[in-house]
């Protein structure tokens, strides 16, 4: 089926502005009073200590797409600044995440590239008398910082003399002193409202080797050190960052000041928020790491890569960022309205086929024995360019367990006793005879056909109230399919008792396996990737897992009235 798939990515990155951007208005506003030249040049930072996730996706759709739209550039850079947590996997999986969105970078750089850069510019500090060695430790530096209400302590350390400051700066370097035993701080203003601003660590010893740099360094700095400059190297003119680095703004401005170096200007906006959604780094590692999930791209996961592998695509992904906007202020988005752009991307790019997915068998009594015909199949309604194809019919036949009631409540109107339906492309059947096994259980449908409704025309004009979907037994492909679900109960995961923590908000039915499924012969050579909506039941995704059997993840099912009537009957709701 591969062959009607149109490329997802295909049509061009669209620029990330949409209901509002301030950002925009400001480049706008800069281009139109020459400042920077009427340049436009942003970055996109990630720190390689992880996935990303849709969060992520935002201020990729920014940084790429305010770039784009202004004829500027954006580079990739990796905040690449704390051995500890860094790898070169999450490196790799950064830029394959970027170009599967739709983007790509003009400049690659690392924060490392810049590494003695920023420490001859720390000695500059030094020099200059506004950074000193300090001797506290972590906690000690705490105590000392005060609080919102109370000012600050100077260090005891913090007048020492400037050629004591360059001697004990030059013995951290060569790897002198332990680690955690003494740090780099900015002499700035103990007593400053702005706690960002009271003698900042600029730079910290840890003996670990770096996936770039190896051994090559033993102090590194901080990301309030280490960004602005990082930023004034590359010559950004709009550094965007979300809010919670409103007030390390300043303290931004005050190095680049300081040092006298290209004046980049950094500009804070809101992080995207979904319900049912963990956007922590820390937790989906969590996550990971307790074998709650099968792995950073398990489909339930909010990555870039779990959201691929379940069939996502990177055009509905940029147009829900482009429906979101741009503002000062944090609020929570509801994750049906990233699933409507999802359908809305589907609906119009991926071939419908037929599967079953908890088979119950139809044999149709009055078809001729050995028969096989060729039914035509539209392959998109929306795309008239996809075409069709043959799907063989035959005497015996799958339906959907569900499809069928013995005993049909009201406003059911599929399969029952003496009730005629549509099989979609085919004919119409009329169930005749129910059999069961011993243990009451329902095997088998015996069912006759009218041969005048071949293509589910119905001559006479009489009116058939539901149309079902089916697969030839005798030609059906075995095949697993993996219903994926929300990965949390609630709304927000974070919501929690006492004594807990998120994870025991997680959905234990946000997966089930089926394991006896049947999917029409069309589909034998379909790879991993490949699109698909399953007709009735959602859209669909070949999962990489699929070998001799073929392995599918439900992307997003499709609306199910009959479901919501039984669910009102059932709950009340």
């Amino acid at each position: 089926m591969s062959e009607h798939l149109r490329d997802e990515t295909s049509s061009e990155p669209q620029a990330s502005g949409g209901p509002s951007n301030f950002i925009r208005d400001i480049i706008i506003e800069d281009i139109k009073s020459g400042k920077y030249e009427g340049r436009v040049q942003t970055r996109f930072p990630p720190e390689p200590n992880g996935y990303l996730h849709i969060g992520h996706a935002k201020a990729i759709c920014l940084d790429f797409g305010l770039a784009a739209e202004f004829g500027g550039k954006c580079n990739l850079r990796f905040d690449d600044t704390n051995p500890s947590k860094e790898e070169t996997e999450y490196v790799d999986a950064i830029m394959d995440d970027v170009r599967w969105l739709g983007f790509q970078w003009d400049g690659l750089y690392y924060a490392s590239d810049y590494f003695q850069q920023l420490y001859d510019w720390a000695i500059q500090l030094i020099t200059a008398g506004k950074a000193f060695v300090c001797d506290l430790s972590a906690d000690e530096i705490r105590e000392y910082r005060g609080t919102l209400t109370e000012p600050g302590r100077e260090s005891p350390y913090r007048n020492r003399s400037v050629d004591e400051n360059l001697d004990l700066f030059a013995r951290m370097k060569t790897g002198e002193f332990p680690d955690g035993s003494r740090t780099l701080r900015a002499k700035i203003d103990m007593s400053s409202p702005n706690l960002n601003f009271r003698d900042p660590v600029m730079y910290r010893i840890l003996h670990m080797d770096h996936h770039r740099t190896g051994d090559q360094w033993c102090i590194y700095p901080m990301y309030d050190y280490a960004h602005g400059q990082s930023d004034s190297i590359e010559r950004v003119t709009h550094s965007m960052c979300t809010l919670e680095f409103d007030n390390n703004r300043p303290l931004y401005n005050w190095f680049i000041e300081q040092l006298g170096i290209f004046p980049s200007r950094q500009y804070e906006f809101d992080r995207l928020a979904l319900t049912h959604t963990l956007l922590s780094k820390r937790k989906l590692l969590k996550l990971v790491e307790e074998g709650h999930v099968e792995g950073w791209d398990d489909p339930r996961m909010p990555t870039l890569s779990g959201m691929r592998r379940r069939g996502y695509t990177a055009t509905a992904i940029r147009n829900f960022i482009g429906s979101v906007g741009v503002s000062k202020t944090n609020g929570i988005t509801q994750l049906q309205q990233l699933e409507y752009f999802l359908r809305q991307h589907l609906n119009q790019i991926v071939p419908r086929v037929m599967c079953v997915q908890k088979p119950l068998r139809v044999v149709i009594e009055n078809y001729p024995d050995g028969l096989v015909e060729e039914m035509d199949a539209i392959n998109n309604p929306e795309d008239a360019a996809a075409g069709s194809r043959k799907i063989p019919f035959s005497k015996t036949l799958y339906i959907e367990e569900e499809d069928f009631r013995e005993d049909p409540p009201k406003q059911f109107y599929r399969l029952a006793p003496g009730r005629e339906v549509r099989l979609r492309y085919a004919y119409l059947i009329t169930c005749k005879e129910v059999v069961k096994d011993s243990g009451g259980n329902i095997v088998e449908l015996r069912c006759t056909y009218d041969p005048a409704t071949r293509g589910g025309n119905t001559p006479d004009g009489r009116k058939v109230k539901s149309t079902l979907h089916w697969v030839s037994a005798e030609h059906a492909l075995p095949a697993e399919v993996r219903l994926y679900d929300n990965l949390f109960l609630k709304e927000d995961p974070n919501e929690v008792e006492e004594g807990q923590d998120f994870t025991a908000n997680l959905n234990p039915q946000s997966l089930q396996v089926l394991r006896d499924c049947k999917v029409e012969p069309s589909l034998r050579d379909a790879e991993p990737g490949t699109k698909l909506q399953f007709e009735r039941l959602g859209y669909y995704c070949v999962d990489r897992d699929s070998g001799d059997r073929l392995v599918f993840n439900r992307t997003i099912g499709l609306r199910d009235t009959w479901a919501k009537i039984e669910k009102r009957a059932t709950t009340g709701k």
